[in-house]
């Protein structure tokens, strides 16, 4: 069955693993029952943890859980999500990007996937039966790149594939407070000006968001967390209406905006 959406995941702190107090977590648990019902053929997902200098995409039968984090508590590095890998998917990935003018993809065929990818999918698909296929970033690229990359990737919604973007709408690391405070103006001006912009569909405008948007460098020091939005607004097609399906904030400067991405009917 044809998929109609994508989306973009704000996966936030890998404590959510095991901090039940995080709101998003419980966002990420009710996913089957309040945001999106149908059982996709496999899930392509975009983490702003893998970064290459060309697109890469991980092509293995079974993937395994990387803790790609440092200094947290001896259970997170306890936790498995190991669903089927989707090879078949990487191939199309590989064959659908190299036909819209990407020179070059790579075939990885040992990496599993990491917390930005495994954290929320293991609330959302607890049995790990959905076969995974995960697809780098190029953080030394733009906004426009990445939206035309999910542009190519768009036909793949055809043949069941969930396309999900798994980043940060806000992630300045350097800028995090403790827990229970207050967001700063940067924050919140930033956060709120996204909001807007996809909600009325200046997608123009989100592409070059350090332009464009207030305090961007702040909310954003390296892109590599936001480009994930940017392919699956592109792979939502051209006119694609999007929707806030989650807001919450964590330790004052971490936004965890989700948005759906609908295509034009």
């Amino acid at each position: 069955m044809a998929v109609t959406e994508t989306f973009f995941l704000s996966h936030g702190s890998p404590l959510m693993a095991i901090d039940e107090s995080i709101p998003a977590r419980h966002f990420f648990q009710s996913w089957r029952h309040d945001t999106y019902k149908d059982r996709p053929k496999a899930i392509l997902i975009i983490s702003g943890h893998w970064d290459t200098r060309e697109p890469a995409v991980n092509v293995v039968d079974l993937n395994d859980t990387i803790y790609d984090f440092y200094g947290f508590p001896d259970a997170m590095y306890k936790l498995k999500y190991t669903p089927p890998g989707a090879p078949e998917l990487a191939k199309r990935v590989k064959q659908v990007l190299m036909a819209s003018g990407f020179k070059r993809v790579d075939e990885d065929k040992k990496r599993g996937l990491d917390h930005g990818a495994w954290v929320p999918l293991m609330f959302m698909y607890p049995e790990a039966d959905i076969p995974v296929c995960q697809l780098s970033i190029q953080s030394d690229k733009d906004g426009t790149y990445h939206y035309n990359m999910g542009r190519a990737l768009a036909p793949l919604k055809e043949e069941g594939i969930l396309i999900i973007g798994s980043g940060s709408t806000t992630h300045n690391l350097r800028a995090i407070k403790p827990s229970g405070s207050s967001s700063p103006p940067w924050a919140l001006e930033f956060d709120s000006w996204l909001k807007d912009a996809l909600l009325q569909g200046r997608y123009n405008d989100v592409n070059d968001f350090y332009v464009k948007a207030p305090h961007a460098k702040m909310a954003h020091p390296w892109p590599d967390h936001f480009y994930p939005l940017h392919v699956a607004m592109g792979a939502a097609g051209e006119n694609a209406k999007a929707k806030l399906v989650h807001h919450s904030w964590s330790n004052g400067t971490l936004s965890y905006a989700s948005y759906q991405f609908n295509a034009a009917k």
